[in-house]
């Protein structure tokens, strides 16, 4: 997993970056975890995870997904807490984007950041002619939905790809390794929903 490639975050960076690096970090130390043991886990660098924890690196989409993942939470979680609240407005304009230069592919953070919540949904855009890299199994295993907006995507998961058009839903558990692709010709967009709730 290239966790170097990069990327940009459309919200104030360095408030972004700290909070995120600062609560990477508490939650590895509350689950046990040496810096070596999370980067080996995760898939990144010791020298990445470290600036990433200090704030003085901004996490690709991809680096800042294997983290949460392998701590176990949410994007959303380690991206900021708010104070929970009966109604949330996220303006158009202050949604926390991802944008992977390299690719194109963005990331929009749709919901809010509640602590201990269990949901997470994006809007996610890809390019023709791009894909996301393998994103490797959650564990535990999450539950995963997706709502095609605009043009083909395809999802492939374990080696097993699925094609989805326009205004297509589809599920599957996270729990083996997955990519999504743009499979046509013109711009792609879905949104997906993140299920992290445990099974009963």
């Amino acid at each position: 997993m290239n966790d170097d490639r990069a990327a940009t975050v459309a919200a104030p960076a360095e408030t972004v970056t700290s909070r995120f690096g600062a609560r990477v970090r508490a939650e590895r130390i509350r689950q046990g975890l040496t810096l070596d043991a999370l980067a080996a886990a995760a898939g990144v660098s010791r020298a990445t995870l470290s600036n990433i924890e200090r704030g003085e690196h901004s996490p690709s989409l991809n680096a800042a997904t294997d983290v949460a993942r392998t701590l176990g939470v949410s994007l959303a979680q380690l991206l900021g807490e708010e104070e929970r609240r009966p109604t949330v407005t996220i303006p158009r304009g202050e949604r926390l984007i991802f944008r992977d230069k390299a690719t194109g592919i963005e990331r929009q953070l749709l919901s809010p950041a509640f602590a201990g919540r269990g949901i997470e949904w994006i809007r996610a855009t890809i390019p023709p002619g791009t894909a996301t890299d393998d994103l490797q199994p959650y564990h535990p295993a999450i539950d995963k939905y997706v709502l095609v907006e605009a043009g083909t995507l395809r999802v492939v998961v374990g080696a097993e790809p699925h094609i989805l058009e326009t205004g297509d839903a589809f599920y599957f558990r996270a729990d083996v390794i997955h990519r999504f692709e743009n499979a046509g010709p013109v711009g792609c967009s879905y949104l997906a929903v993140l299920d992290y709730a445990p099974r009963g």
